[in-house]
């Protein structure tokens, strides 16, 4: 009389132990892995958007810079489309969206630039300023800061990407763990109903024996009987794996909830980072401010020269222009310093009474009279009475340029 046939329990040797040992050092081969694309998404991310943004508003300042002739001067018009542009969409006002735009007239004047209004010198003729400014050109520059509306959206977005994939990819891990402890509990079920359906055999074997010689079954019993112990030592060997795949479940389980943890520490690191690079970053830019305005000035191209000079010559009627005053303002290193410059100059042009405070300046000889005119904080536009126009300006300079150009000025020579 033979047995059923069952399946083979499940192994319990050391290839086990060593597939789980792979299995986490995957799982942190995997964490690492998405915690790196999370970081190279969020800055190419941040990059294609400034990339997008710089063509939809180049293309809308574009078709914002069509003018008509018939609504009155090219530059208003322009200024005031442009203006609407920059001004009144929502990326910038409320998505901290940067957008620096500088429009240049045919013959490189510059029309508008950064939302100022560059007056031109023939503002009566809508026709002559067109054949002179027209077809303007446009430069726009967009920049998008970490700390904007919009790059925190796509870095919330990203994150809560990466918390949904480790989350998924932990669930699938668990499912595993439990797929395997379950095919572990049903070989030893079968095991069990297979040792159960022996133990039967044998009562009713045991019972034929006792009805039979018992010389002509003694083989087949003590085959039966090493078959039971057999069995009896996988079922202990089975029980013994249970506690095991129980104790890894736990284990496994505790190890899943610190992993978690430490996925949250990592990603609280990562955003503390990034706000110490954009401080490191600012930092840097005011020491390289600091270190380009302590650099000497280095001398002017002549080219730059005689080009300013005839700008400033052509564009202030009432202003008289000296060499030395051009070259200062070439000298300048900081572009923001000789926008300032121009705007007090154009006041001083065109309305005295709202340039800034004026004071004369003292410890000169006396047959000179000088006046100071402050800009951008700390720098000096110098001038007297004209000879020909209303004012003269004699030189630019700075805080830290002023003993210097006290001393040119003392030796201008009597007028």
């Amino acid at each position: 009389m033979g047995s059923s046939p069952g399946r083979p329990a499940a192994s319990t040797g050391p290839g086990s132990s060593g597939g789980v040992t792979l299995d986490r050092l995957a799982s942190f081969r995997v964490t690492y892995v998405a915690i790196l694309a999370f970081v190279m998404l969020y800055v190419f991310t941040v990059k294609g958007v400034e990339q997008l943004f710089t063509r939809s508003f180049g293309n809308r300042i574009a078709a914002a810079m069509r003018v008509d002739l018939n609504e009155g001067g090219i530059v208003d018009q322009i200024h005031a489309r442009v203006d609407k542009v920059v001004r009144e969409s929502p990326w910038i006002r409320f998505g901290g969206v940067r957008v620096t735009a500088i429009v240049l007239g045919a013959e490189g004047q510059t029309i508008y630039a950064g939302g100022r209004r560059i007056p031109t010198p023939m503002p009566g003729d809508p026709l002559l300023e067109a054949q002179r400014l027209l077809p303007a050109t446009v430069d726009v520059v967009v920049s998008v800061p970490h700390n904007s509306l919009v790059a925190n959206a796509v870095l919330v977005a990203y994150a809560a990407l990466l918390i949904q994939t480790l989350f998924l990819y932990d669930r699938r891990r668990q499912r595993m763990e439990d797929a395997r402890l379950a095919a572990a509990l049903s070989a030893r079920e079968e095991t069990a109903a297979r040792a159960a359906r022996i133990e039967a055999e044998l009562a009713s074997l045991s019972q034929q024996m006792d009805e039979r010689i018992e010389a002509e079954v003694s083989g087949e019993m003590s085959s039966l009987r090493a078959e039971r112990a057999r069995l009896q030592e996988k079922l202990d060997a089975l029980a013994r794996r249970e506690g095991e795949l129980r104790a890894q479940a736990g284990q496994l389980q505790e190890t899943l909830v610190s992993e978690r943890a430490g996925l949250e520490e990592m990603l609280d690191e990562a955003l503390s980072d990034l706000s110490r690079k954009d401080e490191e970053l600012r930092g840097l830019q005011e020491k390289l401010k600091g270190a380009e305005k302590r650099k000497e000035p280095a001398a002017p191209r002549a080219r730059d020269v005689d080009l300013l000079a005839h700008r400033l010559r052509t564009l202030y009627k009432n202003l008289e222009f000296d060499d030395h005053a051009i070259s200062d303002l070439v000298g300048l290193r900081d572009e923001s310093m000789k926008l300032r410059a121009e705007e007090e100059i154009k006041r001083l042009s065109d309305d005295v009474e709202t340039a800034a405070v004026r004071r004369k300046v003292g410890g000169l000889p006396s047959h000179l009279t000088i006046f100071e005119l402050g800009f951008a904080g700390k720098g000096r536009i110098y001038y007297t009475l004209g000879r020909q126009r209303r004012f003269r300006v004699l030189a630019v300079g700075a805080k830290n340029s002023q003993k210097t150009d006290l001393e040119y000025l003392s030796r201008l020579p009597r007028e």
